[in-house]
């Protein structure tokens, strides 16, 4: 599983990839009777700078297509941050994904993952790489004949 590690270094957008700022703030919750602090994902931005420090980049794979296509094709698309499970007052920020198996794989561990509406941009974009790349229809093996049905003899 890659793991989209933030960088120094501010790489520029290409067909696949998109380096893209989480808008992260860290608010005071009540869980039952005790207060606790909890990272939100209130948006994203398009266009950071290098000096920006919780930004990830949205690298998009061949073989996340049909989830890709998934997501557009819900009622509200949406991207996936993944944090680590830290009491720390700054995020570590792990990856950015399109991808909900992705992301869901990281919620049986300890991580967060937190989700906003994505960007029309970043759906456009995401619509031109499935484009350009083509979909990706599931295989299914062929079963052999007669495999699941009772046989009258």
């Amino acid at each position: 599983m890659p793991v989209n590690v933030p960088c120094t270094e501010l790489p520029t957008k290409t067909d696949s990839q998109w380096p893209i700022r989480c808008q992260l703030v860290l608010q005071e919750v009540q869980v039952g009777r005790w207060m606790t602090a909890q990272w939100q994902l209130v948006g994203f931005d398009l266009a950071p700078t290098a000096s920006d420090i919780a930004w990830l980049r949205l690298q998009l794979f061949r073989d996340e297509r049909t989830d890709y296509r998934f997501n557009l094709s819900s009622r509200e698309p949406k991207l996936f941050v993944i944090l680590e499970n830290l009491t720390e007052p700054e995020a570590k920020l792990v990856r950015l994904t399109a991808a909900q198996n992705v992301a869901a794989r990281y919620m049986d561990s300890d991580y967060i993952v937190l989700s906003a509406p994505m960007p029309l941009a970043v759906q456009a974009w995401m619509e031109a790489y499935i484009g350009r790349e083509g979909e990706l229809l599931a295989c299914q093996t062929k079963k052999r004949k007669g495999a699941g049905r009772a046989s009258g003899k």
